[in-house]
């Protein structure tokens, strides 16, 4: 049975002239060199250094529930969330979680140790993007939320459907920063400018308390926050982002060598040290997500920044990750 929802617009400057935008609702990234990743927060976003990149379009907002339907409808294509797992590639695991389904966030009746991911995460047997809580649960009325629950390959299908791509780490990077060179956040250094907040993360004491200052618990519709300087939406928090590089412990950087400054890095070429060190037995590499997600307190996860970084095995997705895609311009 098909799925569909109304689509709205949303537009905002600046961007070259709309014509020259391969599809609606994209805008222009313009290339250049800046600063990537940080010294002062977390291990893996150092060392930061130098990068360039070429210009490219980016999607306003991360593909919604209502644009996957559409790939979906079209292609009868199965997400890796509704397919059978094998075995093979889970070693030790439980019988019961060897079937399709996908990790989902549980609020915590209260105080737990957060050094115990199981105290709000849980595997659950028939969760997927169709329903983001497990069984039972629908999309009605979420037509405009961020579709979750994807893999990377399903993101890269529904990319290379649309006549997309997804971006590389730096390329999301240059445009999670909207021209704001060097700020700790996309609009600047304070994270609630004047008490506003600019993205929909976790108040509170996380996994039990979200006190919902910014009028959200769960994802919230694409376009709800302001946007940065290059009139993306929604380039923290909401959801997590996946990029094409493989996760690497820590940036290689340039060595502060000015004539050293990579030009549009693509990470490793080999997925062979994205592996999770904590579980050798599980062979499954990993990229590079961006953009933290509404799960991102500053008692837990301060990743609602530009330069932070997750790494996620490229089988399975969650209730807070997403994506969005980009156009390069095709070689002159």
């Amino acid at each position: 049975m098909s799925t569909h929802f109304r689509d709205e617009a949303v537009s905002r400057e600046p961007e070259p002239p709309a014509a020259d935008a391969p599809f609606p609702d994209m805008v222009w990234i313009p290339g250049g060199t800046y600063w990537r990743g940080s010294d002062h927060h977390y291990p893996e976003e150092a060392p930061a250094h130098q990068v360039t990149v070429s210009g490219f379009w980016m999607d306003r907002f991360t593909v919604t529930n209502m644009q996957f339907a559409r790939f979906v409808d079209a292609t009868r294509y199965v997400t890796v969330a509704e397919r059978p797992l094998n075995p093979a590639d889970y070693p030790g695991a439980r019988p019961e979680l060897l079937v399709p389904g996908s990790l989902v966030f549980r609020k915590a009746p209260g105080p737990v140790d957060l050094r115990d991911i199981s105290h709000w995460w849980a595997y659950v047997p028939g969760a997927c993007w169709r329903h983001p809580e497990g069984p039972g649960s629908h999309l009605k009325g979420r037509g405009r939320h961020p579709v979750v629950h994807l893999a990377y390959e399903d993101a890269e299908a529904y990319a290379k459907w649309a006549g997309k791509a997804l971006p590389t780490e730096a390329e999301w990077e240059k445009a999670a920063r909207g021209g704001m060179d060097r700020k700790e956040f996309c609009w600047g250094d304070e994270l609630t400018p004047g008490g506003k907040h600019l993205a929909n993360t976790w108040q509170g004491e996380f996994p039990w308390q979200n006190l919902r200052e910014d009028d959200f618990e769960g994802t919230c519709p694409v376009g709800s926050f302001p946007p940065n300087g290059y009139g993306l939406h929604e380039m923290a928090g909401n959801v997590w982002e996946w990029t094409t590089d493989w996760f690497q412990a820590r940036h290689t950087g340039n060595k502060g060598k000015a004539c050293c400054i990579p030009v549009n890095p693509r990470g490793p070429p080999q997925p062979d040290g994205s592996r999770d060190p904590g579980l050798p037995a599980v062979n499954i590499p990993r990229r590079v997500l961006k953009g933290g997600s509404h799960l991102c307190a500053p008692n837990y996860c301060r990743r609602y920044r530009p330069a932070a970084r997750s790494p996620q095995p490229v089988d399975s997705g969650a209730s807070h990750i997403g994506f969005r895609c980009i156009v390069r311009p095709a070689a002159s």
